[in-house]
């Protein structure tokens, strides 16, 4: 079947379909990536506080020693926030994209002819 068989309207819900689609995918790609991020100041969490004598941390593509132990972990649990907060922000536009999705899927297996 070729897409002029096919309403101007059906035709409008494909293309809005496909980019929901789309974004899904962006959105799950980012939330997956600050996942991972977190994931790794976890870790980074838990060397710190096996370490024992000067801290260093990265600025930029310098290596410096940290003030403290303390600051460090300071800053690993801001961003820890920060990026919890950022996933579920994401993780509720996941959600909603999601059931865009599912309802222009539904909506477009019934409109198109058999």
């Amino acid at each position: 079947m070729t897409m002029n068989n096919i309403s101007p309207q059906l035709q409008n819900q494909i293309t809005q379909f496909q980019q929901v689609q789309q974004q899904l995918q962006a959105v799950s790609t980012q939330k997956m990536q600050m996942e991972m991020q977190k994931r790794e100041i976890e870790r980074t969490k838990e060397e710190l506080s096996k370490s024992t004598g000067d801290v260093y941390k990265n600025v930029g593509s310098l290596l410096i020693k940290a003030e403290s132990k303390d600051s460090v972990a300071n800053e690993l649990d801001e961003t820890t926030e920060t990026l919890e907060v950022r996933i579920k922000a994401l993780d509720r536009q996941e959600k909603s994209l999601r059931e865009k999705f599912q309802n222009l899927q539904e909506t477009i297996n019934k409109a198109m002819p058999q």
